[in-house]
């Protein structure tokens, strides 16, 4: 489904490159759960921005179900990922000026689902999560944990081939959390492929594969597990 090769991503300032991602070489097949750890500044985030079609890599390429992502304009890109991913932001992204409902029902809009089925499906997420009370409230007047539900509905609604989630129970409780893996185990059951970057040990026991980062480089397995 995935495949990046000799993926780079660095800031230049003068003379001096920093990088943030060196040399990522990456296959991630339809299906799979798989879980990117490492420490703080290991370039996780960044990785997955690229995934997600939201950033681009200074190097490298990249193929999505077997187009290079790496060669399209920014309408292309941006049109794939409306059509076939959802992105869980460890820092929300809710639209500040729309209703709980509104960003939740956003997704459907891009892809033009009809007005009753928009209904439906935004229903079933607010039920889903225990969100219906909040359904008419603006993003300001929510929690923190609350902001972080409504991100996870609003990208579980569309129904995407892929989920790209950073970090998405950091702001939950214990039960919260729990709810929102099993949410994303049984999506993935169904068929939907799914790539989490987490510092749970828990959490990364809900996929299949894990991947780990260090420095902007993917640790090579034998050495991971040293």
């Amino acid at each position: 489904m995935l495949q990046l090769r000799g993926i780079e991503r660095y800031y230049s300032s003068g003379f001096v490159k920093t990088y943030v991602l060196r040399h990522v070489d990456l296959d991630i097949a339809e299906g799979e759960f798989v879980t990117i750890m490492g420490p703080s500044g290991s370039g996780k985030s960044t990785l997955l921005y690229i995934l997600g079609m939201l950033d681009g890599a200074t190097d490298g390429t990249y193929e999505f179900t077997g187009e290079r992502v790496d060669k399209m304009n920014e309408r292309k890109r941006t049109d794939l990922h409306k059509r076939h991913i959802g992105f869980v932001f460890q820092n929300y992204q809710l639209i500040d000026e729309l209703t709980v409902y509104e960003n939740i029902e956003t997704p459907l809009l891009y892809q033009g689902v009809k007005g009753g089925e928009r209904k439906a499906r935004v229903a079933a997420m607010l039920d889903k999560f225990g969100i219906v009370a909040k359904q008419k409230l603006f993003p300001h007047q929510l929690s923190g944990g609350q902001q972080q539900l409504v991100g996870i509905a609003r990208a579980v609604v569309a129904r995407p081939s892929l989920i790209l989630a950073d970090e998405p129970t950091g702001n939950l409780n214990s039960a919260q959390g729990e709810q929102i893996m099993e949410t994303f185990a049984q999506l993935n059951a169904e068929g939907t492929t799914i790539i989490q970057v987490t510092h749970s040990e828990r959490n990364a026991e809900y996929g299949n594969r894990t991947i780990h980062l260090l420095d902007g480089k993917v640790v090579p397995e034998t050495q991971a597990q040293l």
